[in-house]
This record gives C-alpha cells, structure tokens and sequence, in this order.
C-alpha cells in the first residue's frame, strides 16, 4: 500500500525557516519522482518543487526559487523541502505526492498523495 506521511508544518514568523518531510512506504523512494505542493486557503493548488527519481533532479516553481530546496534521502525513504525566507504568502497546505515519471514536472502526472501539513506564517 503506497502511503505519503507529511510533517514539519506550523506556525512560524515572517523571515523564519521550516523543513518539511515527507514520508514514503509502500514503495522504493528511488523509483519514483516526488513532487511538493500546496494550497492557499481560496486558491488553487500549486506545484512548488519537484525532485526526479533516481538521477535526483530538481525543479523550483519561480515563486519559489532560492528560498526552498528540495532534497532526499533513500535510505530513510524520506524527501524534504527547506523553506527559508518564509512569508505570509507562503501560508498554505503543503502536500507531497509521488509519480511514476523518471524526470519530474509540477503537473497532473502524480498518482499519490499525502494528506498535507499546514505551514502558517505569521506575526
């Protein structure tokens, strides 16, 4: 049974940092893409990185780049999403979910979701 466990949301201030994680099992991490998303209340769902499978390549949504990274470690079947520089427009639901693609995209190709951490910033 495949399954994607997020945590490391809360309630942060403008400026701070958070890492989320996001749990796989069910699966070999390592065969799949991993892509992170989120929801702001009223707002559409939108991708924010992604991370291929196998090779390990990264992609950023522009609103993102060079305050998230997104990194993983197979052996804790585990991916991660540093946030840095967090602010109010960041506040959503932060959801991963997995894609059996070699190299990622932030599009409709993923099968599997988590249930989502909520990332709150504010003051």
């Amino acid at each position: 049974q495949v399954q994607l466990v997020e945590s490391g949301g809360g309630l942060v201030q403008p400026g701070g940092s958070l890492r989320l994680s996001c749990v796989a099992s069910g699966f070999i991490l390592d065969d799949y893409s991993i892509g992170w998303f989120r929801q702001a209340p009223g707002k559409e769902r939108e991708g924010v990185s992604c991370i291929s499978s196998r090779f390990g390549s990264t992609h950023y949504a522009d609103s993102v780049k060079g305050r998230f990274t997104i990194s993983r470690d197979n052996a804790k079947n585990t991916v991660y999403l540093q946030i840095d520089s967090l602010n109010s427009e960041d506040t959503a639901i932060y959801y991963c979910a997995a894609a059996d693609v070699v190299f990622c995209r932030l599009g409709p190709e993923y099968a599997y979701w988590g249930q989502g951490t909520q990332v709150t910033v504010s003051s």
